[in-house]
């Protein structure tokens, strides 16, 4: 029997006198577990050593992977852009933040009315701003023109603006055909912007992405 013990007792004046079996009795003792203790030591300084050692490792491979994510996002998905002009007024402000996608154009068409950032051309570089954002006016193909009563048409059609403000006009654009794999592009703010009516049509290989949200300020944070 595990863990136990048999004792018997035997009365030797009994056992002479009678042929019975000898009474038996058990009782069980239990061993009484090991008690070990241990001994903590304070970390040698070559332990704490290593352990800075890991946590500094630790730290710097995590930095750096959010630095490669960052870079990922801002070259491939999305990018912040500052408002540094009020060419966009009133759709756009001063100082206004918004965010640009720029897969929009991998996976479809640019759109006549979409806002895009895009590569400025050399003659409308100034103060080390090298994008410019402006709203899609003009297609490939199309002809554009602003006429007596101030509005564009578009191939002889009317173009509709509900983003202007009302009495806008829109001045200095004799017709002017839009060549293939280019696009006519102007600012909302139309007496105040240097846009296509200035360094003519831009390529579509020069746009960035589609600016689909304001980001900054925060009480006008909204899609675009």
């Amino acid at each position: 029997m595990d863990g136990s013990s048999r004792v018997t007792d035997v009365d030797s004046s009994a056992a002479a006198a009678s042929d019975s079996p000898e009474p038996t009795s058990e009782s069980t003792s239990e061993s009484t577990p090991e008690t070990i203790q241990e001994t903590s030591s304070a970390p040698t300084t070559a332990e704490k050593s290593a352990r800075r050692r890991r946590a500094t490792i630790e730290w710097i491979l995590l930095i750096g992977a959010a630095l490669v994510i960052a870079l990922v996002i801002k070259t491939f998905l999305f990018q912040a852009f500052y408002i540094p002009s009020g060419s966009m007024v009133p759709t756009l402000k001063v100082g206004d933040r918004v965010l640009v996608n720029k897969l929009s154009y991998k996976f479809g068409d640019v759109s006549r009315g979409d806002i895009v950032v895009f590569k400025a051309p050399p003659e409308a570089r100034s103060s080390g701003i090298d994008d410019l954002v402006k709203r899609v006016i003009g297609l490939p193909g199309d002809t554009v023109e602003a006429r007596d009563d101030g509005h564009i048409y578009i191939n002889d059609r009317l173009l509709d603006e509900p983003y202007l403000p009302e009495g806008t006009r829109t001045i200095n654009l004799p017709p002017t055909k839009v060549p293939a794999g280019h696009l006519f592009m102007m600012g909302d703010n139309r007496t105040a912007s240097r846009d296509s009516r200035v360094f003519g049509p831009i390529k579509e290989s020069a746009v960035v992405g589609r600016v689909f949200i304001r980001i900054w300020p925060p009480k006008h944070i909204g899609l675009l």
